[in-house]
């Protein structure tokens, strides 16, 4: 593979974390959508929520960019692509601009990327000129293109965060502070985009705003470079893949089953919470989610249960992860200390909490290969059996996840991305 590809490209950061880049970014893709253009939406890190809500303001799948959960060259071969056929590319930031070991604009540096600094100016008004500067001239060599409000108070207020932009800085527009707007939220992020019955109503109200409020010019082209994917081998030829997805098992990402597509799977879907039974199949997969908010129907579950002790004990994989491990325990609790019974593959317990419990990006040395992934959970397990292996922390956090090994049953707090090994990924579903 050689050559360029360009495509109008943006991405769009902020200082923190909850200032609003979700909304500005599902408010662009769907504005743009709405006028014909084919829009391509990525997340930067390793978020699943987000990329939900972006996904149906945009029409089509988001796919994640990590330069270190990814890789460089994974992450160049999805912009390549989709420089090929989108008319706009968009790319959410993850924290604030500067935060992470890799950093959004590192991603932005590394890429070329003209940023968009949204930021929250519903408690200011000419600080938002000093913030936006420092972002702006904090690192030399990062491009900001321009920058954006969200929740003013109205056009005196926006008029007031405007002026206070330096010579240079462009003011790109503005949100305003409106309930109609908002993305609903809970503990691990935004609520999960197929629980909200009006999220169609939200992205063109999001829309409509930025159209009256907001510059909706393309951003200049971006220059993708060809990057070399690598060959997936068909190392699943002819095996079926039961994959758990409803509102308790929904941390999927596309990149994951795009792989296993690839090394010839096929997928077979079932719903735990709508009663349906574990599919015939080769291997089992039960991704991560929000079990703790259906616990009592998954307690009923007793048939499912069953299947997938007797699906382990027969030797066939199960990768469980996140809130897929926490329904294979013996027992899991609410945060008010109701506790249910669940599947009993894995002795022990663990109760949802308040305060978060692992967060940070892992690196699991696997006898099958060393995979790369995330952490992110409010939960504490206490699992009666050693880990197999502990996952390392690239950052030097505290967040080390256990992993466990029943078998070829494989349950671990950490999502896994299957790119960034694709065979080690691959014969977790082989026996």
């Amino acid at each position: 593979m050689s050559g360029v590809r360009h495509a109008p490209a943006l991405l769009v950061s902020a200082p923190a974390s909850g200032q609003g880049k979700t909304s500005f970014t599902a408010a662009l893709a769907r504005a743009h959508a709405r006028q014909g253009r084919r829009v391509r939406v990525f997340k930067t890190g390793p978020d699943f929520l987000d990329p939900m809500v972006l996904a149906r303001a945009s029409g089509a799948p988001v796919y994640q960019l990590d330069l270190w959960m990814n890789g460089e060259a994974d992450v160049r071969a999805r912009l390549y692509e989709a420089a090929g056929e989108a008319e706009l590319i968009l790319i959410e930031g993850v924290m604030g601009l500067f935060d992470g070991g890799t950093s959004s604009a590192d991603l932005a540096q590394r890429l070329g990327l003209p940023v968009l600094a949204v930021i929250d100016g519903s408690a200011m008004a000419q600080t938002f000129g000093a913030v936006a500067m420092g972002l702006a001239r904090y690192r030399e060599g990062l491009r900001v293109h321009g920058v954006a409000a969200n929740r003013i108070g109205g056009a005196y207020h926006a008029k007031l965060l405007a002026e206070s932009l330096p010579t240079g800085l462009r003011w790109f527009g503005a949100l305003p502070r409106d309930p109609a707007l908002a993305l609903p939220e809970r503990h691990l992020g935004l609520v999960a985009a197929g629980e909200l019955a009006d999220l169609e109503q939200r992205l063109d109200a999001l829309a409509d705003a930025l159209e009256k409020h907001a510059e909706l010019a393309l951003p200049p082209p971006v220059a993708f470079s060809a990057a070399d994917a690598p060959v997936v081998p068909r190392m699943l030829q002819g095996r079926r893949i039961a994959i758990a997805r409803d509102d308790a098992f929904c941390f999927l990402y596309p990149a994951n089953l795009d792989l296993l597509r690839q090394a010839g799977a096929e997928l077979r879907w079932f719903s735990p919470l709508a009663g349906e039974a574990l599919p015939e199949c080769d291997a089992a997969w039960l991704p991560g989610g929000y079990p703790e908010l259906h616990l009592p129907r998954l307690a009923a579950r007793t048939d499912l249960h069953a299947a997938l002790r007797a699906h382990v004990d027969a030797g066939k994989p199960l990768l469980a992860e996140c809130g897929g491990m926490l329904s294979l325990l013996d027992a899991l609790a609410t945060r008010e200390g109701d506790a249910y019974t669940m599947a009993g593959l894995l002795p022990g317990w663990a109760v949802v909490r308040e305060r978060l419990a692992g967060l940070g990006m892992q690196s699991v040395e696997l006898p099958e290969g060393r995979l790369r992934g995330h952490t992110f959970h409010y939960a504490h397990a206490e699992v009666a059996q050693p880990p197999l292996v502990r996952a390392a922390n690239p950052d030097g956090g505290p967040a080390n996840e256990a992993v466990y090994r029943r078998a070829r049953l494989t349950a671990s707090f950490v999502h896994f991305y299957f790119p960034s090994a694709p065979e080690a990924a691959l014969r977790l579903f082989l026996p």
